[in-house]
């Protein structure tokens, strides 16, 4: 068993790195059209750096926000996926079950799964989550009123910003070349459709591929 103070440490070192990047987010978010409320709206109710760049990045490059919205939720499934691996290790309850869900993100997660006993997986999970969503909504607000300031983001180049922070979310999952695998598939699906479909299915469709692969690796692996 890890010593809890070890344990609260690490998870507010996480959470301090995770939320401060929040910044990037609105600053993006307010700078390619949405406004103050929707960027915090976004980040209070949606909470997942994934699907809300995704969101914004449809949204800026002219998508209709109901394609944005849908590509948001199927990179936000995999917090389903999550929630069901530490359910027996977080033993939640009631009321208690949907406020710990919306907590439910990749970092939390990682920090749950990666202590040895239940007590510090709990401390992990919690102080990891409950200190990104506080950083993470605080520092989207702050970015929101900067980019707002800025105004249009071709000027700076932060058109092409969205994709970047994408990519760097996604980099350090790409561990094996099965993972590296189904990220260059995914993409190429991807822009091969963009000449021919309208902003945002693309993301979709790439999404759905890799996802569907992805699915079909494991399941060969399991057997």
């Amino acid at each position: 068993m890890r010593r809890p103070t070890r344990v609260v440490a690490d998870s507010l070192g996480v959470g301090v790195a995770t939320g401060a990047y929040g910044v990037a987010f609105g600053a993006l978010s307010t700078s390619s059209g949405l406004t103050v409320l929707q960027t915090c709206a976004l980040s209070l109710l949606a909470f997942t750096g994934a699907t809300q760049f995704a969101f914004v990045g449809v949204v800026a490059s002219g998508g209709n926000p109901v394609t944005g919205a849908l590509t948001g939720v199927l990179l936000g499934s995999r917090n389903l996926f999550y929630g069901l691996s530490i359910a027996d290790r977080l033993r939640v309850r009631g009321w208690r079950k949907a406020a710990t869900a919306h907590l439910v993100i990749d970092e939390s997660t990682a920090m749950a799964v990666a202590q040895t006993d239940d007590e510090s997986a709990r401390t992990g999970f919690y102080w990891t989550g409950i200190s990104i969503f506080v950083l993470w909504n605080l520092m989207t607000l702050v970015g929101a009123l900067a980019g707002n300031a800025i105004g249009d983001p071709r000027t700076y180049g932060l058109d092409a910003a969205v994709g970047a922070a994408f990519l760097g979310l996604l980099w350090p999952r790409l561990t094996s070349w099965s993972n590296r695998g189904v990220a260059l598939l995914g993409a190429a699906v991807a822009l091969g459709l963009v000449p021919f479909t309208a902003a945002g299915l693309p993301i979709i469709a790439g999404g759905a591929v890799a996802v569907a692969l992805g699915l079909v690796l494991r399941r060969g692996a399991a057997a």
